[in-house]
């Protein structure tokens, strides 16, 4: 006897999460979305214009989602400002925002979308998800009211988050995280009181969620994978590259080699910002990846990833980041170097003036060291081994320990540290390692292009950022990324700001 229409959903549901809790892997997707925007305006504009704009973007990320949910994927991640866009007052953006309930209150928006108010993103998103049978992650705008008895109420009467939400695939929120660690920029947001861990259980694995500025933080990225022992972490994002450290594809999936840990990031697609850069990454390096600063366009990737990388037999061991570097005795080098500014951080570098050799290069408590072998010693490009120990950033400042195999734009030193992204030569061989004061360090290598090398370089037990068989390509750094999440001074702006109405 065959079951009846209405229980043929559930069934195919039940069917689905039944293969999912028998397979060691799941089919992931992110969007890398080229947002159509609003013009700017420090006035909001009429809530029918606002939605107008969210449906034309929406529109386009249904597309995605149906071809992702075509494909078999089981969830999908979406960017950060990905239905708005960014150039926004607090004023103007009120127009975009909804209010999101807490999670337990056990809504699906897409068949009771008045419960809680107006919520015509929330019941959209909601049937995306519903209808194609897939976890959707989005990043929309919350409003919460408040009032003269709580002391750090906005004069205006609200507080406005930066919120990422999850849908399943019955179309119940089922997540919705209040970006903590806002940039600079995003004055039209409060900063939660508190932060928030939030982690929600799936067929396919247990998933956590921030967005973008909070992966340089200890809160929430560490304490998701180190204490609550998430196996994906899902990053909606839209970051502006930044050479030679922190371009998205180069950090995120060093990010997630050091966590040893899943990250599904999904970037906005700007070239006017240099925002693009999104990858499906793990513990092994990334599993899809794509970079494209020459076009407006966005792009759906999939991977297939495991949905418990800890058991997994390739999962990677523990790493002791300064176990080598602390037991061998300093290379030449050290009084022979130079001081070189990337951005504002100034580094200790020491030029490579031969074909290979070792090399050492200290700043405070931190020293690096390299042994190399280049293909060819060009006369028309220069390499360092360049050192940081100390404070990055104007405003909110947090600690970095940078060891760093660099190629300098020019041949002239004093270009040392400015963005390079093309490069000629390549090497049969480098050992980088370093005296690094924490564990947590993020190990990356980017070839010319902005192109990512996986598969061709492995990180020893002992903490050395190791070539397998040379480079393939030319090289335009090799680095070790340490975070020293104790040493980061107070944040300066976590208040939620007092405005007039």
């Amino acid at each position: 006897m065959l079951p009846s229409q209405s229980l043929l959903p559930a069934v195919v549901f039940a069917l689905a999460a039944l293969q999912a809790l028998a397979s060691d892997t799941f089919l992931a997707a992110v969007y890398e979305h080229a947002v159509i925007l609003p013009r700017p305006s420090a006035q909001p504009v009429p809530a029918s214009d606002a939605l107008a704009l969210m449906d034309r973007n929406m529109d386009v990320l249904e597309g995605a989602v149906k071809e992702a949910a075509r494909q078999g994927a089981h969830i999908i991640v979406t960017p950060e400002d990905g239905i708005y866009g960014w150039r926004f007052t607090r004023e103007s953006i009120y127009p975009y925002l909804e209010d999101i309930p807490d999670p337990v209150v056990n809504w699906i928006p897409c068949t009771d979308p008045s419960r809680f108010g107006r919520a015509p993103v929330q019941e959209r998103l909601s049937c995306m998800a519903r209808n194609n049978s897939i976890y959707v992650v989005a990043n929309i705008g919350d409003k919460k009211p408040c009032d003269s008895g709580d002391p750090s109420c906005p004069e205006d009467g609200r507080y406005q988050y930066n919120t990422d939400v999850v849908f399943d695939t019955h179309g119940k929120l089922v997540a919705r995280y209040h970006k903590y660690n806002l940039f600079r920029g995003e004055t039209q947001f409060n900063y939660p009181k508190e932060p928030e861990a939030v982690t929600f259980e799936t067929p396919f694995g247990k998933f956590g969620i921030f967005t973008c500025f909070d992966i340089l933080f200890y809160e929430p990225a560490v304490v998701l994978v180190s204490e609550m022992q998430v196996d994906t972490v899902l990053f909606p994002t839209a970051w502006m590259n930044v050479l030679p450290f922190l371009t998205a594809v180069q950090f995120h999936s060093a990010w997630a080699m050091g966590m040893r840990v899943n990250l599904l990031s999904a970037n906005t697609h700007n070239t006017s910002t240099a925002m693009t850069g999104s990858g499906l990454f793990t513990p092994e390096g990334p599993a899809a990846y794509h970079y494209d600063s020459a076009t407006e366009e966005g792009r759906l990737l999939l991977a297939e990833l495991s949905t418990h990388p800890r058991l997994s037999p390739t999962y990677p061991p523990a790493i002791n980041w300064s176990s080598y570097a602390t037991s061998i005795k300093k290379f030449p080098g050290e009084n022979d170097t130079f001081s070189g500014a990337v951005r504002r951080d100034i580094f200790t570098f020491g030029e490579l003036r031969h074909k290979d050799g070792n090399y050492t290069v200290c700043q405070g408590d931190l020293c690096c060291h390299l042994v190399y072998q280049m293909s060819d010693k060009r006369k028309d490009e220069v390499y360092v081994l360049g050192a940081f120990d100390g404070l990055h950033g104007s405003l909110i400042k947090y600690h970095w320990q940078i060891c760093t195999l660099l190629k300098c734009p020019g041949t002239n030193l004093s270009t040392c540290g400015q963005p390079v992204e093309t490069a000629q030569t390549k090497f049969e061989m480098f050992s980088l390692s370093g005296t690094f004061g924490t564990s947590y360090v993020f190990p990356e290598v980017l070839y010319s292009g902005v192109q990512l090398a996986p598969g061709e370089f492995e990180v020893l037990r002992d903490g050395r950022l190791k070539s397998k068989h040379g480079t393939s390509k030319p090289l335009v750094t090799a680095t070790l990324f340490g975070r020293l999440y104790e040493k980061d001074p107070p944040h300066p702006l976590r208040i939620s700001p007092k405005v007039s109405p």
